[in-house]
């Protein structure tokens, strides 16, 4: 092994490898800032440049862009509360607000040493323990998956804002929305009403540019503002280690999160994220300034989202399982060049295998610097006048649900969802826990019908295997606390008793 990463050293520097990762990169930066193309689709699209390349340079390129790809979902949640990636949905929750306050370039500095963070702290599992985290990947089972699903649904509690019942109505309505189309066991039509285009159920990237960016352009357009937020002057601003040092513990802990979570097949950044940005708010000394502005809660978010990269590569190359669907099309570049995933190749293509996952450091290195060099643009994004920005900002959503399944019922979606993201937080209801009933949805409810089927009908599967158990207890204990958090605050809001973050 050590002989192997000696070797994957020399051969990163080689000037196609070089030269790929750049290119990568920077086209990944591109795709994953821009609403509504998903980094699935950019590596899908780079994918057919890859048949004439070398494996290592072929892989290398593909990596590059799910990793930019990954992070860049940050740039436009910041700045125009429109993430561009599924994964980046939490962070716009408080990554915008502090934009507005005119700490656009404090929130993208943020964004991008945490999402660094996460990069190089699943490579380095990649790198030295990627057969023993993917055996433990093997274990989880559909009793696993549900109770992983429900624990996500458990946070639901803590992003409800003041009123935890309208909270949970919100949820509701986000588990319904998840079971239109088809029955994933059965195959029975459910609410459909007629429509073709339902039977696939409702996309998630239409519901997401709706509920924030269509959403937040009619908040723009109604307050008449002259600029998204204010500018940052950031030859003003330094930002280094020194500044991101008091979030350093958020960061590792969501880091760890996103690793476990992306070594377990189907799961993904949008989980990681959130589960990371829940797991900082809980245990936070001022929960309440969660979605309005916490720097806390951007590095959560993406350390967690970025932390999933490297370990979703784990089962994909020792097991040939892929961890999520950006790895599913890298899995197919895998086999374009010949290699052929699982244990041989590590014995039969070693030298290559390793060349990739130290490459894959090395992206993440070059992630941060490509990204430093361009977030004095970034920043400036948002001191363009609205009469300018919002119009375009619109073209690129509509356009990017229409890209979704090419068809304007995506379109239609969008712009219901931006009609809902505009009327019912005026009423107090939140849109992030509707936002992750959607996202969680499908998973809980496919593995709950997948366990009963397994158990012949008996729940009991579900309290007779380890893993199983420890997630009940972990949902036990955090929505517990979260109760108690929420009792307290509301006692303390009341006057009955002191609030502890106002001693």
């Amino acid at each position: 092994m050590l002989d192997y990463i000696l070797s994957a050293f020399v051969h990163i520097f080689e000037w196609q490898n070089l030269l790929t990762m750049f290119l990568g990169v920077a086209v990944g930066m591109i795709i994953g800032a821009l609403p509504g193309l998903s980094v699935t689709m950019g590596v899908a699209l780079a994918l057919p440049l890859t048949f004439s390349m070398p494996p290592s340079a072929a892989i290398l390129l593909l990596v590059g862009i799910y990793c930019a790809g990954t992070y860049a979902g940050s740039i436009s949640a910041i700045l125009l509360n429109n993430p561009g990636t599924v994964a980046s949905a939490a962070t716009a929750a408080d990554g915008f607000h502090l934009a507005q306050k005119g700490k656009a370039s404090f929130a993208l500095n943020i964004s991008i040493y945490a999402s660094v963070a996460g990069g190089l702290i699943s490579g380095i599992v990649l790198l030295l323990i990627a057969p023993q985290v993917a055996k433990f990947s093997l274990k989880f089972g559909p009793p696993e998956y549900f109770l992983l699903a429900l624990f996500g649904l458990s946070i639901i509690a803590g992003v409800s804002g003041k009123s935890m019942s309208k909270g949970l109505v919100m949820a509701c309505l986000g588990l319904l929305l998840a079971t239109v189309g088809l029955d994933p066991i059965e195959g029975v039509y459910r609410f459909t009403f007629g429509s073709t285009f339902l039977l696939s159920g409702i996309d998630l990237i239409p519901v997401l540019i709706g509920l924030f960016a269509i959403a937040e352009i009619f908040n723009q357009v109604e307050k008449g503002a002259k600029s998204i937020s204010v500018n940052t002057e950031y030859k003003k601003e330094k930002f280094g280690l020194k500044e991101i040092a008091p979030y350093k513990k958020t960061i590792f802990k969501s880091s760890i999160i996103g690793v476990i979570v992306g070594a377990i097949p189907g799961t993904g950044g949008a989980i990681a994220s959130f589960l990371g940005y829940s797991e900082a708010q809980r245990t936070s000394k001022d929960p309440d300034s969660y979605g309005k502005g916490n720097p806390d809660g951007v590095a959560a978010s993406e350390a967690a989202n970025n932390g999933v990269t490297g370990a979703t590569l784990i089962p994909m190359m020792t097991l040939g399982i892929p961890g999520d669907t950006v790895t599913a099309v890298l899995l197919g570049g895998l086999l374009i060049q010949g290699l052929n995933p699982g244990p041989q190749l590590f014995t039969n293509y070693g030298e290559i295998a390793y060349t990739v996952m130290v490459g894959f450091l090395v992206v993440n290195i070059i992630l941060f610097f490509q990204a430093k060099l361009a977030i004095r643009l970034f920043a400036k994004v948002s001191a363009v006048p609205t009469f300018i920005l919002l119009p375009i900002v619109l073209g690129f959503c509509l356009v990017g649900a229409f890209a979704v399944n090419n068809n304007m019922y995506s379109v239609g979606i969008a712009l219901f969802f931006g009609v809902v993201g505009y009327i019912l937080p005026r009423y107090g209801y939140p849109i992030t826990p509707l936002l992750i009933a959607i996202i969680l949805g499908p998973l809980a409810e496919k593995s709950l019908m997948q366990a009963l089927i397994i158990s012949n009908g008996s729940y009991m599967i579900f309290f007779t295997r380890p893993i199983s158990l420890v997630f009940i207890l972990l949902i036990v204990v955090c929505t517990a606390f979260t109760l108690m958090r929420n009792s307290k605050s509301k006692k303390a809001s009341m006057g009955l008793t002191p609030n502890p973050s106002k001693t």
